[in-house]
């Protein structure tokens, strides 16, 4: 709050407040410094300081002395007493408020800056040698421009006078200075026994008292009424509870304080406001002032009204501040999990990159073991070749100087006598120097070429792949737009606001109703599904979770969908046959043919137990219709239960028969005529199908150890119309059966 306390020019409490037409503040001091007095005959001021227009001419008689008169004037007019003082004299100011735009202080560059960094106009002297008006110099225009908003108000004769004093505002003032010199002593414990008393550890901002450590563990525990209780620091500012003195420098509210008057009329007490001025009045301005013709209300009224407006602005504003608080605390949560994330990602870069150097370390183990193969191969060639080349060379060394002592001898026989066989033996070994014998087996270059270019590239790219892109955050159900229908479910979810990170699908996944695995069955960019076909009276599970190329996303909160305890289906115009004729929104069926033609309902079951009934409308010529069951391949041009995917009862107008693959068993007494009602009873708990006429149960139950997945049938010829009726209630009492007839 000290900052709404501070005038915007001197930077220190207000003193003397004043309000000023832009509805700032600002001290009566520091308005003297500011205001400014423009005489229109003066040419040296700054352009700001010119009223609007060309200024007129001087009045008659003005002499050079024009400039001292004016400079002497507006020292007047700076003081609000003296200047009020002045009424009618030579410097009467005219009053006008002039916009933003119209002041000019944008083109205007001042020098001063107040504590706050508000800059301020300063007064402008007039330049030496400049000559004072006379008497009679034209009229000059005193203004004051605020330092907040830059908006300049011209002053009428009463100069600062005609300002309204605020005086709320310096009560404040006053408050908060005593609070403030209260606060700056020790705080002490407000229920210690000690004298003194121990400095205070906690302010409990619920109960405002101060309390030390003992006092506040014997007085004011963490636990019942108090646990919910807040405790702060002592505070070290004006707001500690009994720094605020007693409202107003000893002056209470209840009549000590002096009632503002008037600043038009000093004798009166405001008692009125005037709503088209939004100011307040008294009764003598109503009577004589301006605001004769005014909208004006009792000052009460409107200071109550005016009182629950700001209260009630109050309350939105102390919303944000805890919105505010709140994102504080997120912000600063925020930071330490930044820097716990950022220290696990380091410990993560660290890693993954001591494991590519291992890597790197093994592989170029690897790589050295095969070129110390490679070398060792090739020395061991070498070194082969030149034991081999060397043993040779020793032999053909020895056989020549052998040839050359024979030669060396005279003895024509002797050397006849070896010289067959010594020939052939120097012929041997010349052969013995083949074609490449005397080249090197092995190259010096070593066949190895490590590529090592797109490791390189591969490294050059290392980066985190989440600054790219990130898994997708977890989806959020729409609560309000999920529901069940029959034994459809539907289930709506959305991405979480200020989410950036792409979508490329979302996975929907639901159990089987019996509390078992969850399986998937969307996979898809829509976010509403609804899966058709499930289980009646059944609780299903679902889930729902995004993924783009990064990975899948964490899954979403778990919804619980009930599906209808019983059936409600019509006949089905997709798959009935196309002799079949509906009406009454599909509840009503009959048909354009002799032959018996099938029609199925919309509903599918393969558990629980379901009910619903068929009532004749129209039976001529005892036709047999036929009713129960089927699956969604049965036949649909001949009678019910002929084939092996039904499961049916057929009657006439005096006995029924149980029919499945065109077996006929159970003959059973008792017919339908028009206005019979034949009930159809699945339960699929335990596998059988039962059939009622009008309420009684029509023989044993039919078939049993049904499995599967089936859907109710009937077939019908143009004899006969029926209408089904279903979300019925199971029968809870079955009369007893009548016997068959053998």
């Amino acid at each position: 709050m000290e900052e709404e306390l501070k005038c915007p020019v001197c930077g220190s409490l207000f003193r003397e407040p004043i309000i000023l037409p832009c509805s700032h503040n600002v001290c009566l001091p520091c308005a003297r410094t500011i205001a400014v007095q423009t005489p229109e005959s003066e040419q040296h001021l700054p352009p700001l300081l010119h009223s609007r227009g060309p200024a007129p001419p001087p009045a008659p008689g003005a002499g050079p002395g024009a400039g001292q008169g004016a400079a002497a004037g507006s020292a007047a007019c700076l003081d609000s007493e003296s200047a009020a003082g002045g009424g009618g004299g030579d410097h009467a100011d005219k009053l006008s408020l002039h916009s933003e735009t119209d002041s000019g202080y944008g083109s205007y560059t001042p020098s001063l800056k107040s504590p706050n960094g508000v800059r301020v106009l300063p007064l402008v002297p007039a330049p030496p040698g400049a000559a004072a008006a006379p008497r009679g110099a034209g009229p000059a225009s005193s203004s004051l421009t605020c330092p907040q908003c830059h908006r300049s108000a011209s002053l009428d004769q009463r100069g600062l006078r005609g300002f309204q004093r605020n005086r709320l505002l310096e009560a404040i003032v006053q408050r908060y200075q005593q609070g403030r010199a209260a606060a700056a002593a020790a705080a002490k414990c407000q229920l210690c026994d000690r004298s003194p008393p121990e400095p205070a550890a906690v302010l409990c901002e619920q109960c405002e008292v101060l309390y030390c450590s003992a006092c506040q563990l014997r007085c004011h525990p963490a636990r019942g009424p108090f646990a919910k209780h807040r405790l702060a620091p002592p505070p070290a500012h004006p707001g500690a509870p009994g720094g605020g003195g007693d409202g107003g420098g000893g002056k209470g509210a209840g009549g000590g304080r002096k009632l503002p008057t008037c600043a038009e009329h000093d004798l009166e007490n405001y008692s009125m406001y005037c709503v088209s001025c939004r100011s307040p009045v008294c009764y003598q301005c109503l009577e004589e002032g301006k605001h004769g013709k005014h909208d004006v209300k009792a000052l009460g009224a409107m200071w109550k009204q005016h009182k629950a407006q700001l209260s009630q602005a109050l309350n939105g504003v102390s919303d944000k501040a805890k919105e505010a608080k709140e994102f504080l605390v997120q912000l600063k949560n925020l930071l330490q999990q930044i820097q716990e994330n950022g220290l696990d990602y380091e410990a993560c870069l660290v890693a993954q990159c001591d494991a590519l150097v291992d890597a790197l370390t093994r592989q170029k183990a690897k790589l050295l073991t095969k070129v110390t193969k490679e070398r060792e191969h090739k020395l061991k060639v070498v070194w082969d070749q030149i034991n081999h080349c060397t043993l040779k060379l020793r032999q053909s060394t020895g056989l020549m100087e052998y040839c050359l002592e024979v030669i060396k001898e005279n003895d024509p026989s002797g050397f006849l006598q070896i010289s067959d066989a010594l020939i052939k033996r120097v012929q041997v070994s010349q052969e013995q120097w083949v074609k490449g014998a005397l080249e090197p087996k092995v190259s010096a270059e070593f066949d190895l070429t490590l590529d090592s270019e797109p490791l390189l590239q591969s490294i050059h790219q290392l980066d985190f792949i989440q600054m790219k892109c990130r898994v997708p955050p977890v989806p959020l159900l729409q609560l309000e737009k999920c529901c069940t229908r029959n034994n459809s479910v539907t289930l709506a979810w959305r991405m979480p606001p200020l989410s950036h990170n792409p979508v490329e699908g979302y996975i929907l996944e639901l159990d089987d109703g019996d509390g078992g695995q969850f399986r998937e069955v969307y996979v898809g960019k829509e976010t509403l599904c609804t899966i058709d076909g499930l289980h009646f009276n059944s609780t299903y599970n679902a889930r729902v979770k995004a993924f783009n190329s990064s990975g899948v996303g964490p899954y979403s909160k778990t919804v619980i969908l009930q599906t209808s305890d019983v059936a409600w289906f019509t006949f089905d115009p997709s798959s009935a046959h196309r002799d079949i004729v509906l009406s009454n929104d599909n509840q009503t069926a009959t048909c354009n043919s002799y032959d018996d033609r099938v029609v199925l309902g919309t509903a599918a079951f393969s558990k629980g137990v379901h009910y619903w009934e068929l009532h004749v409308d129209r039976y001529d010529n005892h036709p047999d219709p036929a009713f129960g069951i089927a699956r969604i391949n049965v036949v649909k041009d001949m009678m019910l239960g002929k084939d092996d995917k039904a499961w049916a009862m057929y009657v006439d107008n005096n006995r029924s028969w149980f029919m499945h693959c065109n077996s006929h068993t159970n003959r059973t007494e008792g017919g339908v005529s028009k206005g019979a009602t034949v009930g159809v009873l699945l339960d699929l708990n335990k596998h059988n199908l039962t059939f009622y006429i009008n309420g009684q149960q029509q023989g044993p139950p039919a078939f049993e150890n049904i499995e599967g997945v089936f859907m109710p049938a009937l077939s019908l010829n143009r004899n006969v119309q029926v209408t089904l009726h279903t979300g019925l209630e199971v029968p809870q009492s079955v009369k007893q059966p009548k016997l068959p007839n053998n």
